[in-house]
């Protein structure tokens, strides 16, 4: 289907996760454009987003929060430790984990990524009939229930 097709359907003849996927397609498009610059993927800029809310946040953590199997995790892990994006060290707590937590660059570079992400979502929300935060609060609810669903079907 072309763009301009796209643009003419009823919105309400698209199912909300088509919409979500969408969307969901064409941030990861542009992140990965921009983040480029910085030596990183969406990917990696969700584990920099989980381990900046953390501060400190062993890989099995970033694997659950991210729903990302624990190889994929280490392996991006260490490419973010070879860009001095991110350190690991021992947990006393548990000898068998490592401890994430961001370098200065790191920090840095999550900034500049934000600033990336923040152009991306002002002109998303410049002309649309909905505020930002009313949209977020509503997806955080839909998101919580689609958690609860899942979780009560296991």
């Amino acid at each position: 289907m072309s763009f301009e097709d796209f643009k003419k359907m009823d919105a309400t003849e698209i199912p909300i996760v088509k919409l979500f996927a969408i969307i969901a397609k064409n941030q990861t498009v542009y992140l990965n454009h921009h983040l480029d610059e910085f030596g990183i993927n969406s990917s990696q800029l969700h584990f920099l987003f989980e381990i900046s809310h953390q501060k400190e946040i062993n890989q099995e953590n970033i694997a659950s929060r991210c729903n990302i199997n624990k190889g994929a995790v280490a392996r991006s892990i260490k490419k973010l430790e070879d860009k001095g994006l991110v350190e690991r060290r021992i947990d006393d707590n548990n000898r068998r984990q490592n401890i994430i937590s961001l370098t200065p660059d790191g920090e840095e570079i999550l900034k500049k990524a934000i600033s990336k992400l923040d152009k991306w979502e002002s002109y998303i929300f410049e002309d649309n009939l909905i505020e930002k935060e009313m949209l977020q609060k509503s997806l955080k609810e839909i998101a919580i229930k689609s958690m609860e669903f899942n979780h009560k079907e296991e």
